[in-house]
């Protein structure tokens, strides 16, 4: 507030002869274009040498400058603006004689805007306070009407700063704070649908400081019949909040059938929305769906002691239908985004020569050792990189469907704050996992399994030797193991797929029990129940026993709805055969067989080549035939 030179004085003679009256208008309302005019003014008045009438009208300005917060008790101003250097002006800014000049001042401003704001700004700074300065604030808030009119210049503000300041002195505020609080009211009941929001920003106020209790079912009825009129014409956003606000109302006056109603409704006017959508010239099924969905939420809100006169359960049932048929139907709506081809050739072609001319263990360790292994490290470096440069991403969260259409996950913004950010990081982990798959698959596995199937004939009884010398298969496992890696390699993935997973799910709780981990759950009656993988897999033991990579793997390939999800698509039932032949049902085989071979060769060799897990004790297991055989 360095306006003006500091030994500059200034008193009431300057106030009156600084022309502010002509300068802020008879009509000029608003704190924002008050400041702005009173320190243009001020600027023109101190080049002139009027420096102390300058003074004055910085005082003001600055006064005019600073925020109104109107709820709060001991802090109802603040700076408008706050840069990294400096910052508008605040009330710790005025000096002891500034706050002695506006007391001899309050009493000549006939401005009400001017007046309220010096009074309370001398209610919170002067030592001790003087309720006069609240009673000229009060008095002077409300002398604007409340009216939409006035809205955008802050009046609704001002008075409920006139609230919290009635509120504050209690009995020495004499009648006023009824008052305010029956123009409130009255201000609701005089509202109409063309004013939008204005009736629901006073109720909110009245609800913040716990008015209204006198006028309860009149100001829920009016909410209630403003809604209507809203749903009437269409507009369901708006009525969609004035049931709300209604609901509360008429919660608070004991009437929850009532309540429950107007949730009901309330939840209908998603249903109007999706079908008017599906019905509109560009009908989406997707946002229908989502429309759909919102409507069955808001109708779960209602408790089920209140559901039977209004029969919600079967409501509830038939948007459910409806939401069903419009995800099914969403699905038709996605569409591709084409990109330019990728060529891959140089790729495919040094795949399939690492697995010629081998023996069969060094052509199965090339299939599974040749590819570029899939790290978590670099794949959270992937994702955070496409974060930073998506502008998108970085203010919109994400929704995954199903195959049928159902709504399977949910994501966050990166924007957000704490956990949320870091879901919004794994998800687009688990999705740029799924690139890297198709692109291995596609340029690297496929290729060198079909070379590989050309020069050897491995038998189900090899494969099954295989697992059975492999530490990482259970006891007792090796055979349904091996025949699952026999499956994929004769190229029959449906059946590789189905046996795989429950094993892979197995060998998980079989190793993590081996290390003392607990995997079951503890029900209220004393049963004891396994854990499903995807709740193993994210156990704080899982990286310590099998390491990050694999640990990530399982996590995003078996168990995360933004990825396969393979473990839940398969234990439900909800692949169907194209799904069982996907890039990512070749890479579940292959990883499986990368995490066999491996182990297997570990032992062998003496030597970790391609895993950085550590089998458990030996154990006694069952003998096989040579995998070499």
């Amino acid at each position: 507030m360095c306006h003006f030179p500091e030994d500059v004085q200034c008193g009431l003679d300057d106030f009156r002869r600084c022309g502010w009256k002509e300068i802020l208008g008879e009509k000029r309302e608003g704190y924002h274009a008050m400041s702005n005019v009173l320190s243009a003014a001020a600027r023109k008045a101190i080049e002139e040498g009027r420096t102390a009438e300058g003074k004055v009208l910085w005082l003001l300005a600055d006064a005019c400058s600073m925020a109104l917060k109107p709820a709060s008790l001991n802090q109802p101003f603040e700076p408008t603006i706050i840069l990294l250097d400096r910052r508008s002006s605040a009330p710790e800014d005025f000096a002891k004689e500034d706050i002695a000049f506006f007391a001899t001042i309050v009493d000549d401003i006939d401005h009400p805007w001017l007046q309220a704001r010096i009074a309370d700004v001398l209610w919170l700074l002067n030592v001790p306070r003087s309720p006069k300065h609240a009673l000229i604030a009060i008095d002077a808030y409300r002398s604007s009407p409340l009216s939409l009119e006035t809205r955008l210049a802050g009046t609704l503000s001002c008075w409920e700063r006139a609230l919290v300041l009635a509120r504050m002195l209690g009995p020495g505020a004499a009648n006023r704070l009824t008052e305010l609080e029956d123009e409130f009211c009255s201000s609701v009941e005089k509202a109409v649908i063309g004013d939008g929001v204005f009736a629901l920003d006073i109720v909110e106020v009245l609800d913040r400081h716990h008015l209204g209790r006198s006028h309860l079912m009149v100001l829920a009825t009016k909410l209630e019949s403003m809604a209507r009129e809203a749903e009437s014409e269409g507009h369901y956003l708006l009525a969609r909040r004035y049931f709300d606000a209604a609901t509360k109302w008429f919660l608070k006056a004991k009437e929850k059938q009532k309540a429950a109603e107007l949730i009901a409704r309330s939840a209908e006017t998603f249903v109007h929305e999706a079908n008017a959508r599906l019905n509109s010239s560009s009908p989406s099924y997707i946002v229908a769906a989502s429309f759909f969905e919102d409507a069955i939420q808001k109708l779960r809100h209602i408790p089920r002691s209140q559901r039977q006169p209004l029969k919600i359960d079967e409501r509830i049932a038939e948007i459910h239908e409806l939401l069903t048929d419009a995800g099914e139907k969403s699905i038709e709506e996605m569409r591709s985004v084409p990109t330019p081809p990728i060529d891959i050739t140089d790729v495919t072609s040094a795949s399939m020569a690492m697995v010629r001319g081998k023996d069969i263990i060094e052509a199965l360790s090339a299939l599974v050792n040749g590819p570029p292994a899939i790290t978590k490290q670099r794949i959270q470096g992937a994702a955070k990189e496409v974060l930073k440069r998506s502008f998108l991403q970085s203010f919109f969260g994400g929704t995954q469907l199903s195959r049928d259409g159902r709504v399977i996950g949910k994501s966050p913004s990166s924007k957000s704050a704490g956990k949320s950010q870091d879901d919004a990081l794994w998800v687009q982990m688990v999705k740029h996992h799924g690139l890297e798959i198709n692109f291995l698959v596609h340029g690297c596995i496929w290729p060198a399994l079909e070379a590989l199937r050309l020069e050897h004939r491995v038998t189900e009884g090899a494969f099954i030797a295989l697992a059975s010398n492999s530490p990482i298969v259970p006891p007792g496992r090796a055979d349904l193991f091996g025949k699952a890696l026999f499956e994929g390699y004769d190229n029959d993935f449906i059946a590789a797929l189905h046996l795989l997973v429950p094993q892979l799910e197995n060998l998980v709780r079989w190793h993590l029990k081996t290390r003392g981990v607990k995997t079951t759950t503890l029900d209220a009656d004393g049963i004891h129940t396994e854990n499903g993988l995807s709740t193993l897999a994210w156990l704080p033991e899982m990286e310590e026993i099998f390491g990050e990579d694999f640990t990530f793997e399982i996590r995003a390939l078996f168990c995360d709805p933004f990825g396969p999800n393979l473990r839940n698509e398969v234990a439900h039932g909800l692949f169907d055969s194209g799904a069982c032949q996907s890039a990512y049902s070749v890479y579940a085989w292959w990883f499986a067989l990368k995490i066999v071979l491996n182990i297997f060769l570990h032992q062998r060799r003496g030597v970790d080549e391609a895993s950085e897990w550590t089998p458990p004790p030996p154990e006694d297991s069952p003998a096989g035939e040579s995998p070499s055989g």
